[in-house]
């Protein structure tokens, strides 16, 4: 069944989420405040095929998917180069139906870390803030819902992407929950699919440079520097996606924590080299803008730092092992053991 919600997602995407809707809906983006028209038509045809209530339980008129199943679906995603937080609204919407919240319609970006700031909240940095509806954000134990145009925004590193100030008297509408996990880490582990999925287009995307691009009479990709540096790209690519999807290894839509620093930490320390990597084969023509390679490098610079680097999960998963009782293997096995197949 995932399997068939994934070809479908990709069809869908192959159509409606080119490079030149991703570059529409940046563009969009950077020159007003207002809504972008293409990202209203691309999110108008993932909520009418169901895409964003994949994690809801049939019950609730989702499919149902836990995390495992979900990888697939967000891994296609990073293939693309999705510009909306899909993947963020599909976690968010099922953890607020599960704990009693309607669903609200919209793109919903998260926001792990809400601050207490000047009387209102503060989130700084909000993944696709610019074309979201909605932030589910977390402050201590609990989560809150807040929208978006409720609050003071100001640019942030990337276009999509936005500092939000809720001011004191925005937060009395909020819908507030008890948190059941750590946001910090569930988005973590989405953004780890994410990573996988851009890694792997961009190795496709730069391998098929290098069989094309002729110099001195024949393919670059036929000496040997190159097929060095593609070699260290393919390896870090496979070691990235299979840590990506044991980050998404649960039955349900809570991810374990250990998991998931270890796939962020070995996506992320991926992104860096993949994104030079491929850029230095490309030479000059990957660093213009009318060339699609720099849509998916730039998004692996950001969903590196996203929900935490490498630096930091690398922390958290040496903490763990330090803290454990009995030996390391027991460790290393509780992180690699997996019923699912390794993509």
């Amino acid at each position: 069944m995932d399997h068939l919600i994934t070809e479908a997602l990709r069809d869908l995407l192959t159509g409606q989420c080119t490079p030149a809707v991703v570059r529409a809906i940046e563009s969009e983006a950077a020159a007003s405040a207002g809504p972008s028209p293409a990202a209203a038509a691309l999110w108008q045809q993932i909520e009418d095929t169901g895409f964003a209530d994949l994690l809801l339980s049939e019950a609730a008129g989702g499919a149902g998917l836990a995390l495992r199943d979900a990888f697939g679906v967000w891994d296609v995603l990073g293939q693309h180069a999705m510009p909306l937080p899909l993947a963020d609204t599909m976690l968010a919407r099922a953890w607020l139906s599960a704990a009693g919240v309607a669903v609200p319609q919209g793109a919903i970006a998260l926001a792990p870390q809400l601050a207490a700031a000047d009387g209102g909240l503060r989130a700084s940095g909000v993944r696709g803030a610019r074309v979201a509806q909605w932030v589910l954000g977390q402050q201590g134990a609990d989560l809150l819902l807040l929208p978006v145009a409720g609050a003071q925004t100001s640019a942030s590193i990337f276009v999509l992407d936005a500092d939000l100030y809720w001011p004191e008297a925005a937060l009395a509408s909020a819908t507030r929950v008890p948190a059941a996990a750590s946001l910090l880490v569930a988005q973590a582990g989405l953004v780890s699919a994410l990573l996988a999925g851009s890694l792997l287009t961009v190795f496709e995307s730069t391998l098929n440079f290098a069989n094309e691009r002729q110099q001195f009479g024949r393919p670059i990709g036929k000496f040997q520097a190159i097929q060095h540096e593609l070699a260290v790209m393919a390896e870090h690519v496979s070691a990235a996606r299979m840590a990506a999807q044991i980050a998404c290894e649960a039955d349900g839509v809570v991810a374990d924590p250990l998991k998931v620093a270890v796939g962020k930490a070995r996506s992320s320390e991926a992104a860096v080299e993949v994104a030079s990597l491929a850029h230095s084969i490309h030479g000059a023509i990957g660093f213009t803008t009318e060339f699609d390679l720099q849509l998916y490098t730039r998004r692996l610079h950001l969903w590196r730092q996203t929900a935490g680097s490498e630096a930091y999960w690398q922390l958290q998963a040496g903490q763990a092992l330090l803290a454990a009782d009995g030996l390391a293997l027991s460790v290393i096995r509780q992180i690699t053991d997996s019923s699912a197949p390794v993509a």
